[in-house]
């Protein structure tokens, strides 16, 4: 494999061709007409534009990505996260074009990619599920039936979704109708598949995912957890790796099922399978994602694995380089998604210049971004600017680190979400572990940060206060000084 064209944009695309250059591979890049100056494009050894702004235009361009990796001698097509990383279709099509898919089989994608088909293929291994349905809902009537059987609240989620989109809670069988209907509505808008199926709510749950390898020789391991409970429409806004709350045998068990759910769709690569863990750590499959995640590294922090270059020795036809004896959890690591929204307003996306971009350092931090400052934060694609990502030799020094390295982090033209994510790791709930995906709704309220930005404006002001002082002190003396020096060459 002599050179990988990167299907993505920004930080994850960075990420990929960093560590490829260190196994001396190199990178083409794929950019649209909004993205020339990004510092992406600069950093492969070869770009080519591929079309407008919009993504169905140029990053969702699969015919068209596949052309230039053709036509510029590319071996390989690592997809990132996003856009087209669990297409089957396009997997199928790289490799039918004689190129290498760095990332898992169609065939493995297409079953993951539907929550129902996911589910039927788990629980041939005996996954623990939620109660509920492994087949899409043929009518309303079918719908209110589940719902009594398994009993109110359930959720309605979208075979084919991601991200929140398709899926309602639903308190009481009179509001099933109403909720069913959205639902398939947003899911065909967001999918092309208005297929739904019923869970039980679980009312507060925590989310925490397995990360998982496996190569073509039949070889797995699981790479420990990664807790994600902290959300905002059901999108991660914190991630930590270990969880704070799993035992070891629970770790175990939950990591034995992640590679049982990898070996029922024959799965190779990077992936991550998902659970809801209840508040007696009982735990059940939600779904696999297969790529690599956003926060993929506090799980390279906490056990020295680069993911990135086991993805492409495994796409290389390599046994994995390592085995689960070999794999042990060193420390703690925390990551908060650095975005470009406003927490004042219920998170909504914000867009501007970066007039100022200063990126915190020192032991244990780690930046992974696309953005320089002066540049303009587009519309066009998702709002994530940075991963601030922190390594302590245990949890409370991973807190304290994350804090500093936040107040270091200076971002002016936009709002970000880096205020919110040191006070958020600073609540005692989040301190003592004891939080799941209701965080937010829990304990959240934007006066909170209006507060504390108070007061560190006044600290800032008192601090202000004594330089100045200091200074008017510092220019007296050096006046008297001037002075003096003065009298002293007029006496010689």
């Amino acid at each position: 494999m002599n050179k990988i064209l990167v299907a993505n944009r920004g930080e994850i695309a960075l990420r990929v061709m960093r560590s490829a250059k260190e196994m001396g591979i190199k990178t083409l890049a794929v950019y649209s007409e909004a993205d020339r100056n990004m510092p992406f494009v600069s950093y492969a050894d070869e770009a080519v534009c591929i079309g407008p702004a919009p993504s169905a235009q140029s990053y969702l361009r699969a015919d068209k990505i596949i052309e230039v990796a053709k036509e510029f001698g590319a071996d390989a097509i690592h997809p990132g996260y996003g856009f087209l990383s669990e297409n089957a279709s396009f997997s199928k099509a790289v490799t039918d074009a004689g190129l290498t898919f760095i990332g898992p089989s169609a065939y493995s994608i297409e079953i993951m990619g539907s929550k129902i088909g996911a589910k039927q293929a788990a629980q041939k291994f005996n996954v623990p599920m939620v109660p509920g349905t492994d087949k899409p809902l043929e009518s309303v009537e079918e719908a209110k039936e589940v719902g009594m059987k398994v009993g109110f609240p359930i959720l309605i989620k979208a075979s084919a979704g991601g991200g929140g989109k398709g899926m309602r809670v639903v308190n009481n069988v009179d509001e099933l109708e109403e909720q069913m209907r959205m639902a398939k509505s947003e899911a065909l808008s967001a999918f092309s598949n208005d297929d739904v199926f019923i869970e039980k709510y679980v009312a507060s749950p925590k989310h925490i995912e397995i990360q998982l390898m496996g190569d073509q020789h039949g070889n797995y391991v699981y790479l420990f957890e990664r807790e994600c409970s902290i959300q905002r429409r059901h999108q991660k806004l914190i991630e930590e790796a270990p969880s704070s709350c799993l035992t070891q045998d629970i770790r175990k068990a939950m990591g034995e099922c992640a590679v049982n759910v990898a070996k029922a769709c024959k799965y190779y690569g990077a992936g991550t399978v998902e659970f809801l863990v209840d508040d007696d750590l009982n735990f059940y499959f939600l779904e696999m994602n297969t790529r690599l995640q956003v926060e993929h590294c506090v799980t390279e922090m906490i056990s020295g694995v680069d993911l990135v270059k086991e993805q492409i020795r495994v796409a290389r036809g390599e046994k994995l380089s390592f085995t689960q004896d070999d794999l042990k959890i060193n420390g703690h690591s925390i990551e908060l998604r650095v975005c470009a929204e406003d927490p004042m307003d219920n998170f909504m996306p914000d867009t501007g210049k970066l007039n100022i971009y200063i990126r915190p350092q020192g032991p244990g931090v780690r930046v992974d971004d696309g953005y320089e400052q002066g540049m303009d934060i587009p519309i066009f694609y998702d709002p994530m600017i940075a991963k601030l990502v922190v390594w302590g030799k245990d949890r409370n020094e991973a807190i304290d680190r994350l804090c500093r390295a936040v107040d270091e982090f200076k971002i002016q033209g936009i709002q970000t979400t880096l205020a919110f994510g040191k006070w958020a790791v600073k609540q005692p709930a989040f301190m003592e572990g004891k939080f799941d995906t209701n965080f937010i709704g829990k304990y959240f309220k934007p006066e909170y940060l209006i507060h504390e930005n108070e007061e560190e404006a006044g600290v800032a002001a008192a601090l202000a206060g004594v330089l100045w002082e200091k200074g008017k002190k510092v220019h007296q003396v050096a006046s008297q000084s001037s002075n003096l020096s003065k009298w002293k060459m007029q006496r010689n």
